[in-house]
C-alpha cells in the first residue's frame, strides 16, 4: 500500500532541518502542515524555511495563500492531498512536517469535510443556540459553558475561538465525550498507510531553543513585519493574525504593554503552545518518538530514524 512519512513535534524541536533530511534520503518531497507557514508575506513570524532549506528538497504548501482571503482546514485537506497525490504521481514519497494538529488530523484520519452542518435554528437548533447565546452575552459565556462540560478543553481553546468552542459544546452534547476523547476515536484514512514520527526534545532544551527563537526572529524583523501586515490591511480580527508573534505585537501596538514585555509574552506563548502541541500529538496511535536530547548529533538521530523507516 502507499505510504506517506509524518514528522510531528512541538515549535522548535528542529522539525524543518530533520523532515529536509529524512525526505531528501527517502527521495521524498515535504508538504507543509503547519497553519502560519501557509500563508504569504508572514515570513518572519511563522518561522518559514528559508529559500536555501527550500532549494535542498521540495516542499508544497508553503507560501501559498493570501492572509486576507479565508482559509480553511477543510481547503488544506483538499490541497495538501492533491499535493500528496501529485508527489506519488511522479515516483516521490510524500513526507508532512506537522506542527497543526487539525491539518494533520485532516491527513492521517477519514474525515469529510463536505457537508458542513448548517447554522440556522430548524436544521441546527443546538448550534443555533449556542451563537444566539454569544451575540447576547458574549463569547465569555459560552466558553464557560464548554467549562462546565470540560475544563481541560477550555483551556486548550480560547474564548475569541467562538466556532471551536461551539464544536467542543456540540461534541459533549451529542456524544457524550469529550472532544479529546472524540478525536482519539477518528478512523485512520484509506488513501494511504501512514507512517508517525514523533521528535521531541528535553524540556530545558526546548524552551531554551524557543527562547532564542524568539530572539533570532524579533531581529530578524518580527515588529517590521507585523507593521507591513497592518499596512495590507489586515488586523487583529483576521484568522492569520491570531497567530503567535503577530497577536502579541498588535498588543503592544495598541499600548497595552511594552515592547519587551511584548517579546517575554511571545516566549512564554509560545512556550505553552509548545506544550500543547506535544500532548496533541503523543495520543496518536502507533507514533514512534525520538527525543533528539538523548543522542550525540542531529546526525545520529536522523540515521537512527532513517534506519527504522526503512526497517518497517
Amino acid at each position: 500500500m502507499r505510504n506517506i512519512t509524518v514528522i510531528c513535534g512541538p515549535t522548535a524541536v528542529g522539525k524543518t532541518e530533520y523532515t529536509i533530511k529524512i525526505a531528501s534520503a527517502l527521495g521524498g518531497e515535504i508538504v507543509n502542515a503547519d497553519s502560519m507557514q501557509i500563508y504569504k508575506y508572514m515570513n518572519i513570524g511563522s518561522a518559514k524555511p528559508t529559500p536555501e532549506e527550500q532549494a535542498a528538497c521540495r516542499h508544497h504548501l508553503i507560501d501559498c495563500i493570501d492572509p486576507r482571503e479565508p482559509f480553511s482546514v477543510s481547503e488544506y485537506q483538499r490541497l495538501a492531498k492533491a499535493a500528496i497525490e501529485d508527489i506519488f504521481a511522479r515516483g516521490k514519497h510524500p513526507v508532512v512536517s506537522g506542527g497543526t494538529g487539525l491539518y494533520v488530523n485532516s491527513l492521517i484520519y477519514d474525515m469529510d469535510f463536505s457537508a458542513p452542518p448548517q447554522q440556522d435554528e430548524k436544521s441546527n437548533p443546538r448550534r443555533y443556540r449556542l451563537l444566539a447565546l454569544a451575540e447576547k452575552y458574549g463569547k465569555e459565556y459560552v466558553h464557560n459553558i464548554l467549562r462546565e462540560y470540560d475544563p481541560a478543553a477550555a483551556e486548550r481553546i480560547h474564548a475569541n475561538n467562538l466556532k471551536k468552542v461551539v464544536r467542543a459544546i456540540e461534541i459533549c452534547e451529542l456524544t457524550g465525550e469529550k472532544p479529546r476523547e472524540f478525536s482519539e476515536s477518528l478512523v485512520p484514512t484509506k488513501d494511504y498507510s501512514c507512517t508517525l514520527i514523533g521528535l521531541t526534545r528535553d524540556r530545558a532544551e526546548l524552551y531554551e531553543r524557543i527562547n532564542k527563537r524568539v530572539d533570532i526572529l524579533v531581529q530578524s524583523g518580527l515588529f517590521e513585519e507585523l507593521e507591513e501586515l497592518c499596512a495590507m490591511d489586515l488586523d487583529e480580527d483576521d484568522i492569520a493574525m491570531k497567530g503567535i508573534g503577530y497577536k502579541e505585537i498588535i498588543g503592544h501596538m495598541k499600548g497595552l504593554y511594552s515592547r519587551e514585555d511584548a517579546i517575554d509574552l511571545i516566549k512564554k506563548n509560545t512556550r505553552h503552545f509548545a506544550k500543547r502541541q506535544w500532548t496533541w500529538f503523543r495520543r496518536y496511535e502507533g507514533i514512534t518518538w525520538f527525543n533528539i536530547s538523548e543522542y550525540p548529533s542531529d546526525a545520529a538521530c536522523i540515521g537512527e530514524i532513517l534506519q527504522w523507516i526503512t526497517k518497517r
